[in-house]
């Protein structure tokens, strides 16, 4: 006979609600209604949001029978993990019925990505982008569907460093770049779940090296975000469809640029308008018509 499915943690949470202490219902209310916050903030950042005492949440997850927060978050956290031979067949549901069903299921999706780019911390950001600032050399590092993350910072850094910044393995096996990361460089690495077994080897290779790290990741449980200085996170998997959602990750990349190069002042600003003299006189764009 089959084994029972274990249920998930947030069935189990709902479940004990009713039972539990006017407080901890509440606090169990708050992280029901956020599971996505539980599983990638800290403990102190949600109890400040929900109004609680961080103590609160330990007590949560032992009341509904988990030694502690961190077992019922690392529960949070498997939960939402897709089944690594399916992680994107797995996301797919049935086409939905109806004569607009196509654009209520563009609708939704939009509405999700809208949702998930004011989460994204702009504090975080800029604190990363001053690092990127006093890097002597960067390193972007995305494989598979991230590697259009890279590309895209690595193009707009290059605009006004054009010297100081490559992409992991561009020029070569990525062996080589692995070990020539330095200290005082930075190492940007990008990923969400499932995560690819090279983007875990940068990261340690960038922290072995003591050189800045730098993870734009979906979870502060990522494997590619242990150790990292900075962890910048978005939403890829609560946005409808088949695959998870890149939309965060392009606007992190795009602030990175767009504060690396504020930083930069008038060096930065002199590079780039040397960049479009060189565009201009290699005829690169199309000439407007006036």
């Amino acid at each position: 006979m089959a084994e029972p499915a274990k249920s998930s943690p947030l069935s189990e949470l709902r479940i004990a609600l009713p039972s539990l202490p006017l407080r901890l219902q509440e606090v169990g209310r708050f992280v029901a209604a956020n599971d996505y916050d539980a599983t990638t903030r800290s403990m102190r950042d949600l109890a400040a949001e929900a109004g609680a005492d961080p103590a609160a949440f330990t007590r949560l997850a032992k009341a509904i029978g988990y030694s502690g927060w961190d077992e019922l978050r690392a529960a949070l956290t498997e939960a939402r993990r897709p089944s690594q031979a399916a992680p994107f067949s797995a996301r797919a549901k049935g086409r939905r019925h109806g004569p607009n069903a196509d654009v209520t299921l563009i609708t939704d999706k939009l509405e999700a990505e809208a949702a998930g780019l004011p989460r994204i911390s702009a504090h975080a950001i800029a604190n990363a982008a001053r690092s990127l600032h006093d890097a002597q050399r960067i390193w972007i590092a995305g494989y598979r569907s991230c590697r259009s993350v890279a590309e895209l910072l690595n193009y707009e850094l290059r605009l006004f460093r054009p010297e100081q910044v490559q992409i992991v393995g561009a020029s070569g096996p990525d062996d080589l770049d692995l070990g020539a990361f330095r200290p005082g460089e930075a190492v940007i690495v990008i990923g969400f779940m499932p995560y690819t077994n090279a983007s875990v080897r940068v990261a340690q290779a960038a922290y072995r090296a003591g050189a800045t790290l730098i993870a734009i990741a979906d979870s502060l449980a990522a494997p590619m975000a242990e150790g990292a200085d900075h962890v910048l996170l978005f939403e890829a998997a609560s946005s409808p469809g088949f695959f998870p959602s890149l939309t965060g990750a392009l606007a992190i990349a795009q602030s990175l640029a767009a504060v690396t190069f504020s930083l930069g002042g008038a060096a930065a600003r002199k590079r780039l308008q040397d960049t479009e003299a060189r565009l201009a006189a290699a005829s690169t764009y199309v000439s407007e018509k006036g």
